[in-house]
């Protein structure tokens, strides 16, 4: 029986630049595929490696000083099992995911962040109803009535509003502007800011 493979977009260490636990050191596996297509996805998923566990665990084990992994995309959710985590957790891994929540969650996952970027389908389709934390994209169309939607659809432990990057100096500006005046407005939500971009680290 030939054994499973899963599709790699890329395995890299940095640092966390996002939520919860922004500025920690991180490795993350980022899975090719997703079933949404947002417009701002900066993944390009026309290129993967199939990688089965073995190669999967070699490949992260460059950085075993480091026991924070994050599973990411994409979606990966299409992709992962138990038997994925269950060898991670063995390994002495904490497992951490990121999702567009339209998919069960395993329970075995250490923490699950829900960052439901696709924000103009029906909400009825996410599948994730309790997360440790919820991140959603804001950028100058979105209306603040999503992030309501969000915050009594999905429980969670903090609920993050994070500026989408256009690229472009003036829109990112006004996107910032409003992210600042939403969470001022609405305390029960936190600024989160993609570090990464901001320093410039990878």
């Amino acid at each position: 029986m030939k054994e499973k493979t899963y599709r790699i977009n890329e395995i890299f260490y940095s640092l966390q630049g996002e939520g919860r636990w922004a500025g920690r050191a991180a490795v993350f596996i980022r899975f090719s595929g997703c079933n949404l297509k947002c417009p701002f996805c900066d993944t390009d998923f026309k290129e993967y490696t199939e990688m089965t566990l073995a190669e999967i665990l070699a490949a992260i084990a460059e950085w075993r000083s480091c026991a924070f992994v994050v599973l990411t995309g994409g979606e990966p959710t299409l992709q992962i099992d138990k038997d994925f985590v269950k060898v991670l957790h063995d390994e002495g891994y904490y497992v951490a995911i990121e999702t567009n929540g339209t998919r069960e969650v395993l329970p075995e996952i250490d923490w699950i962040t829900v960052s439901p970027k696709d924000w103009y389908i029906d909400k009825s389709v996410l599948r994730v109803e309790k997360a440790d934390e919820v991140k959603v994209v804001m950028d100058n169309q979105i209306p603040e009535a999503v992030f309501d939607a969000f915050y009594d659809i999905v429980s969670a432990e903090a609920y993050y509003v994070q500026p989408c990057d256009t690229g472009f100096l003036k829109p990112n500006s006004d996107i910032i502007e409003r992210c600042v005046d939403y969470v001022k407005r609405n305390p029960h939500w936190r600024l989160s800011l993609q570090q990464q971009k901001i320093l410039k680290v990878r």
